[in-house]
């Protein structure tokens, strides 16, 4: 009786299954087909993790990036001019634009109780710092009580975390800047050296900035590096930071003639460029290794083959056509990818969704830190899922899984039933 079942049909599926259990005298195949599992599996989980983590450390750095600078920095004549409030007000009237702050920037050299080092001194007004969210709401000491009150501003700065750390500094204790842009005289320029006391330390969880910044009143700023009454740029922040090269327009009109605007991308191109060149050149990297993976899946199919010729020269003769024979070998060389890419996601997706209590737990054990923060600015590594792209990893190893099945179910479906049962 010839076997007339539709394609997949559950005589087709049934010995599909029945040629993957696992016998005494095929177990070469089945040690292989556990070695393709695994295979797959593990260049599924590898592809998921590495992207996962290199697109939580792209959007950890550009959020940390993002909320301590602007998103958009204008300058020119007319933002130092007797109109500075009017250029201001007309930037935040810009559509997209939810911050402009008046800013002073530059560098001194601070001086604590343990030792000297260099710092990024940032003048800015106390309404603008509280709308600066990243600062604002990660003060782990002190407070925002006092900055900017008093003659120029006050007396009292914000340092970040490990700055306060290295310097041996805590809260009401005083710190010394010194600036190497002083008033000229006979001999040169001087350097002008102020005391100031630290009223907050603020941790953006990042070493970067937690190690390099002072946030200093903008009236006092403008004193302490003798600008007068002058600002170095007013700091931009968007609704959408992607939207900055449209803003631009809007914004330079704003600011009137001599306007020279900058946005994030310009400021950071090399390091985001270098970003996501190393992303693509990852993705293709690991895409190879799950396509490798899959390959295993041939040398499995190609011993079921020949130890099962017996049998499929016996279907062949019981009716079974040539698609028959091809689609029971394409089940049983796929279910092994499949099988192996589904795992290799579930593993993927709780390995990155529990990758800080993983980092803790091995940090630990080991008794090392695992990730510097000084190396990788980040204290705890990042992990971000994007379901798109996980979707393409299951889409694109099923597909491999099944094109490797191919040849030898192209070869099965091809055998001649007379020429293997001849010596049977």
């Amino acid at each position: 009786m010839a076997l007339g079942a539709g394609p997949f049909g559950i005589w087709e599926r049934t010995v599909a299954w029945r040629y993957l259990r696992t016998k005494r005298k095929n177990g070469g195949v089945a040690l292989i087909s556990v070695i393709s599992f695994s295979a797959v599996m593990l260049a599924v989980f590898a592809l998921i993790t590495v992207m996962s983590v290199m697109n939580g450390f792209r959007a950890e750095l550009l959020g940390r990036l993002l909320g301590f600078n602007g998103h958009i920095y204008a300058q020119g004549p007319l933002v130092n001019g007797p109109d500075r409030e009017g250029v201001i007000a007309r930037i935040k009237a810009s559509p997209g634009v939810i911050q402009a702050a008046p800013l002073v920037e530059a560098q001194a050299m601070v001086i604590g109780p343990n030792q000297v080092t260099g710092a990024i001194v940032r003048g800015v007004n106390p309404a603008d710092l509280r709308g600066m969210k990243l600062i604002s709401s990660n003060i782990k000491q002190g407070s925002l009580d006092g900055y900017g009150e008093g003659e120029y501003g006050g007396d009292m700065v914000l340092i970040g975390d490990r700055m306060a750390r290295n310097l041996g500094l805590s809260v009401g204790d005083p710190i010394t800047l010194i600036s190497p842009s002083g008033p000229a005289t006979a001999f040169g320029t001087s350097t002008r050296e102020k005391d100031y006391v630290v009223g907050g330390v603020f941790s953006v969880g990042m070493s970067q900035f937690d190690e390099s910044y002072v946030m200093m009143p903008l009236a006092q700023a403008q004193l302490f590096f003798g600008r007068d009454t002058a600002i170095d740029y007013v700091e931009v922040k968007l609704t959408d930071p992607d939207n900055a090269k449209q803003a631009k327009a809007a914004i330079e009109q704003a600011v009137g003639p001599g306007a020279f605007i900058t946005d994030w991308m310009d400021k950071n191109s090399s390091y985001f460029n270098a970003l996501q060149v190393e992303r693509k050149v990852m993705r293709l990297i690991l895409f190879f290794i799950v396509a490798i993976a899959t390959l295993n899946i041939i040398s499995g199919l190609v011993m079921l083959v020949k130890n099962k010729g017996r049998d499929i020269a016996i279907l062949r003769t019981m009716g079974a056509s040539q698609s028959s024979i091809l689609r029971i070998f394409i089940m049983a060389g796929a279910s092994i990818g499949l099988a192996g890419t589904l795992m290799g996601l579930l593993l993927g997706v709780l390995f990155c969704a529990n990758i800080t209590a993983i980092q803790n737990f091995v940090e630990w054990a080991t008794g090392t830190a695992v990730f510097s923060a000084d190396i990788y600015f980040l204290a705890h590594i990042p992990a971000k899922i994007d379901w798109v792209e996980v979707g393409g990893v299951v889409s694109i190893s099923t597909l491999m899984s099944v094109l490797a099945t191919l040849p030898p179910a192209l070869r099965a479906s091809r055998l001649d039933p007379v020429e293997a049962l001849r010596y049977e």
